[in-house]
């Protein structure tokens, strides 16, 4: 154990890990409350203190016990057609938007993260999908998950266009909530491999990752059993008033930033 604590010091920050935990508390209640927002606000708040290159690949190690966690409803219920599309796509399209990570200004990707996120914040708040619903080999379908793609591999926020294209599909209640844990999961693999050939997967991002995943999941099963004591009445404005509220004070501590750098 004294070793473990030892590594911790000398690798990871206490700033980086209080940091962690905080982004951690909102992303898990978010994920637990309304189903969705995690990655959203984790990627936010860990960019302005750890960066682009270490937010966004923490985002998608932590969210790996819940993608193994739904899987099963996924295969059960969901319209697999749909997701083996728009999880094609996705993958493909997910190594150009990590190409973009590492390669764009820091400032620069912190100020279009949460720009990102803002336009989300939007398309939720207003509900918006497509006018018309597609069949798998949609074009709408294909645009979304290349969309989807690139914002994941690029700032690990590609979630809402998969939402939205997944509830587009209609059918039941059961099969649509099983195409938008379809889509999100397609999602949170895509990036996977990409983030491991750029060699974000770091030391410090690894070990962040594995301390702050039970953190995560309690405060998901906390944001859940909040929901469903009744929470459910307001739930959805007030996670979007969250996200827009981090989004707006991230995006303006980005712009200072690179002003004044």
């Amino acid at each position: 154990m004294s070793e473990y604590l030892s590594f911790l010091i000398e690798y990871v920050s206490p700033t980086a890990l209080a940091v962690a935990a905080a982004s951690v508390i909102v992303a898990g209640f978010l994920r637990g409350f309304v189903g969705f927002g995690g990655a959203l606000a984790m990627v936010m708040i860990l960019s302005m203190v750890l960066g682009p290159l270490a937010a966004v690949p923490i985002s998608s190690l932590s969210g790996v016990p819940a993608t193994l966690q739904l899987l099963p409803s996924v295969l059960r219920d969901a319209d697999r057609r749909f997701v083996l599309m728009f999880g094609i796509v996705s993958i493909i399209a997910a190594p150009f938007g990590a190409l973009v990570l590492v390669s764009a200004d820091p400032d620069i990707m912190k100020m279009a993260i949460s720009g990102f996120v803002l336009v989300m914040v939007v398309m939720l708040y207003r509900d918006w999908r497509p006018a018309h619903r597609f069949g798998h080999m949609g074009g709408a379908t294909v645009s979304a998950a290349v969309v989807a793609g690139l914002i994941q591999g690029a700032a690990g926020v590609g979630g809402p266009p998969a939402v939205v294209v997944a509830l587009a599909r209609g059918g039941s209640a059961t099969t649509q909530r099983a195409n938008v844990l379809g889509a999100v999961t397609s999602l949170n693999v895509c990036a996977w491999i990409p983030f491991w050939y750029f060699g974000l997967y770091t030391r410090d991002v690894v070990v962040i990752s594995l301390i702050v995943i039970p953190l995560y999941m309690l405060t998901t099963w906390m944001g859940a059993r909040l929901f469903s004591a009744g929470g459910m009445l307001h739930y959805r404005n007030v996670a979007l008033l969250t996200l827009a509220v981090i989004g707006v004070g991230t995006f303006a501590v980005a712009v200072r930033g690179y002003l004044v750098g």
